[in-house]
């Protein structure tokens, strides 16, 4: 797949809510997650596919529920993808919340090899 295509997948993904499947169909096996920040429940890295499945699970199960989620078209520069997101989400302990970041992607042999998120 091109970076154009990935980040089209990744889009189409994420707007249907199947970010697992997002995941499993787009990042290598290798790829890295980095966060803005540690915090109590997440590490600033994760590495490897499994870990961050595992992290996204772990986080699916602290929400509530999805108000909406708006994903802006992806913007591609060679084998780099952002991305915006903009949740409306309740989360189980902290109620509902609105939050803003932009995701940052980028591609090796034809797989999202890391992720990494700016709020």
């Amino acid at each position: 797949m091109s970076t154009q295509q990935i980040a089209s997948r990744l889009v189409e993904l994420c707007r249907q809510q199947q970010f697992e499947a997002a995941l499993q169909e787009l990042f290598s096996d290798d790829a890295v997650s980095i966060e803005p920040h540690a915090t109590p429940m997440f590490a600033k890295e994760t590495m490897g596919l499994p870990a961050i499945i595992a992290k996204g699970r772990k986080w699916m199960s602290m929400v509530e529920k999805i108000h909406d989620l708006a994903i802006s078209t992806p913007l591609v520069a060679g084998k780099a993808i952002a991305v915006t997101f903009t949740w409306d989400i309740t989360m189980k302990e902290r109620g509902r919340i609105k939050m803003e970041e932009v995701g940052v992607y980028q591609v090796k042999d034809g797989k999202i090899a890391s992720e990494q998120f700016f709020m």
